[in-house]
């Protein structure tokens, strides 16, 4: 009697790895439509015993998920590549994303968006402080059966479906570890954050704080400044406080605005500027790297983040099994010598 074809003969007969033909058997992590198909083709051809299954899965796949994400402002490098992730991602998933963007100091826009994407999606993620109109909004969408994901700072945690992002709280102990290791000597130490209502920039400062309190008591951390995340405030705020403090050692942007630290990080002499670490890898940050005025940037995998991300949204959008309250990912790290 002949033997069942394998796994090992399918992937060889579809040109593609064993982990692949895995993926599209067990539905582990996504794979393109173009890919699947040629495996379900395969299986047909050498008479694989899960071809039927395989066949079915594909048919109930390619049912086009409706998802809508709400980003910040338009202007940004970060956020247009965040964008671009979402695509790709999208497209992989076999899923029609709606991106808008909103503004973090207007709530009421940023509700009136959400409403209007929910409207005409199945599941909604976005990034936004936390605020009680917007709250408000978060527990009707939950009582109409819309779920709703957090991005990269929590928020709502009583009506949204779930967080996804990193460890704030660890990005802040983080850049504290590196000014504490890196500064020429102890001292004053700046730090910037976009707005109060921002959770992940509250648990990052947090975090900040209390590396130093813990662990090098000898520094002394300044009143936090709110810079809205502009550039032009971070840059007038940073020359300011190196001008009124000649002891400043470091400075930690712990939000949007790097930019502005960066800027005026090279209107100073090279032998006074503050160890500065930063978020998220852009051109300027990494430029900044390269010419040794950022320390250290700490960053968001959006790659990895968009593709945990999607998945969870259509598990919860056809209410299977609830979605984990916070999903974590390793952040990265960038160093002038790794860029």
């Amino acid at each position: 009697m002949a033997k069942r074809p394998t796994i090992e003969q399918l992937a060889r007969e579809s040109g593609v790895s064993v982990a692949t033909v895995d993926r599209v058997l067990n539905r582990r992590l996504p794979v393109r439509p173009e890919t699947a198909g040629r495996v379900h083709e395969a299986a047909l051809r050498i008479g694989f015993h899960a071809a039927g299954l395989i066949g079915q899965r594909l048919k109930a796949e390619a049912t086009e998920h409706r998802f809508g994400v709400l980003l910040l402002g338009t202007g940004s490098q970060f956020y247009a590549r965040f964008a671009r992730e979402i695509e790709a991602a999208a497209q992989d998933f076999r899923c029609h994303c709606l991106i808008d963007h909103v503004s973090p100091r207007d709530p009421a826009d940023t509700v009136a968006k959400l409403e209007a994407m929910a409207a005409k999606t199945q599941a909604v993620a976005l990034v936004a402080p936390e605020h009680p109109s917007l709250s408000a909004a978060m527990e009707r969408l939950k009582e109409r059966g819309v779920p709703v994901f957090a991005l990269l700072s929590d928020f709502a945690p009583a009506a949204r479906q779930g967080y996804v992002g990193v460890h704030n709280g660890k990005v802040g102990r983080t850049a504290a570890w590196m000014i504490a290791k890196c500064a020429r000597r102890p001292g004053k130490v700046a730090l910037f954050v976009g707005n109060h209502r921002f959770h992940g920039h509250e648990l990052r400062e947090i975090g900040f704080r209390a590396f130093f309190r813990e662990e090098a008591p000898d520094f002394s951390v300044l009143d936090t400044v709110v810079n809205f995340e502009s550039r032009e405030i971070t840059h007038g705020a940073l020359l300011d406080l190196h001008a009124r403090h000649p002891d400043l050692v470091g400075a930690y942007v712990a939000g949007g605005g790097m930019e502005g630290a960066v800027s005026a990080l090279r209107a100073m002499e090279a032998a006074c500027r503050p160890v500065t670490v930063c978020n998220e890898i852009t051109a300027d940050s990494r430029a900044a790297l390269a010419e040794k005025l950022l320390t250290m940037v700490i960053a968001t995998p959006l790659e990895l983040l968009c593709r945990e991300l999607l998945p969870l949204m259509a598990r919860a959008a056809k209410g299977e099994a609830a979605a984990p309250s916070q999903v974590f990912l390793p952040f990265d790290i960038y160093l002038p010598e790794s860029v």
